[in-house]
This record gives structure tokens, C-alpha cells and sequence, in this order.
């Protein structure tokens, strides 16, 4: 069973239709999913995935408990580092999905950083990640840094530099030139 890191933006709260289509095959194959309990895209697609009684699922949560756990699956605790506020509190369950996926499937608006370094830690595990870029109308398969690279090209250097912002060493070292 392959598993499937599926996220996306906090600002989307209708997935689109190919989306939709590809997490209805996801369930069809039985693969497994990993996801976030965040609002927008997370619960969205946890939405979909509940409304199918899928099962094979496991919901990754920084807090005491999941935001979001809409299938009541199994809930994967990751706590954050002493002292980590914002986006850091919330980084290392991706990390871990990350880490744990072989493929992945981000819904993204175009200007959520998180959810764009999300697709980077998928490619530099060489996980290959389709990306819905709901601000562009583009659909687009990450392979690998290189694509990742041409991904956050078309989002500007304001994206590259929020990325860049939140970033572990590890994950700066893999940034292409």
C-alpha cells in the first residue's frame, strides 16, 4: 500500500474537480493517506475521504488533540519544540508526513508558503507530489528539486523568500540554486 501525503492551503475551501477525481482513485487503489488537521484543503479532503467511510487514514496533529479529525481515524501526535510559535508549531508533523509518504498531492493557492515547502521536502526524498495551483490554473507532477525549483519560479521571489524564511538547514541545503 503506497502512502499518499495529502495537504494544501489554509485559504482553500473547495478542492478542484481533478483533485477530487484523484483522491476518489487514491481510496479506489486503497492506498493509505497521511494528512494534517488543519482547516481549509486538510479538512476539505478529510471531508471527501469521510464522506467515502474511507479507513485508511492517519490524521497528523501538533496540539493536544487533532483541529480536525472529521473520520475519526487514527491521530498521530507530533509536538512542536519548546518555545515554537506560528508556522514552526505546526512544521514538524509536516515533516513527518513528509518523511513517511511515497507520494503526495498538495492543493495550493499560490501563496501559502507551508504548503509550497511541503511539495520541497516531498521532492527531496524524490516522493513525486502532483500540485493543484488553484491560483494559476496549473496542474503540475514535482519529481524532484529541479521541478520544484521551476514550481516556485512561476510563484515570484516574495514565495521563495517566505519559504527560505522557514526552513531548516537540512531543507536549505537541498534548495536548488
Amino acid at each position: 500500500m503506497a502512502m499518499i501525503f495529502l495537504g494544501g492551503s489554509r485559504d482553500i475551501f473547495e478542492l478542484p474537480a481533478p483533485a477530487i477525481e484523484r483522491i476518489g482513485a487514491i481510496v479506489a487503489a486503497e492506498h493509505g493517506v497521511l494528512i494534517g488537521d488543519a482547516p481549509g484543503a486538510d479538512a476539505e479532503m478529510q471531508g471527501l475521504l469521510a464522506g467515502y467511510n474511507y479507513e485508511h487514514v492517519g490524521v497528523f496533529h501538533a496540539g493536544a488533540e487533532p483541529r480536525n479529525n472529521l473520520g475519526d481515524w487514527a491521530a498521530y501526535h507530533i509536538p512542536p519544540p519548546d518555545g515554537a510559535k506560528g508556522f514552526a508549531v505546526h512544521a514538524g508533523k509536516d515533516r513527518e508526513m513528509a518523511r513517511r509518504a511515497d507520494f503526495g498531492l498538495m492543493v495550493w493557492d499560490g501563496a501559502s508558503p507551508g504548503t509550497c515547502l511541503n511539495v520541497l521536502r516531498l521532492a527531496m526524498i524524490a516522493s513525486p507530489c502532483v500540485v493543484y495551483d488553484t491560483m494559476r490554473g496549473m496542474v503540475t507532477t514535482v519529481h524532484n528539486t529541479a521541478d520544484w525549483r521551476a514550481l516556485i519560479h512561476n510563484a515570484g521571489p516574495d514565495m521563495r523568500r517566505q519559504v527560505e524564511a522557514r526552513m531548516t538547514a537540512d531543507e536549505r541545503l537541498a534548495l536548488p540554486a
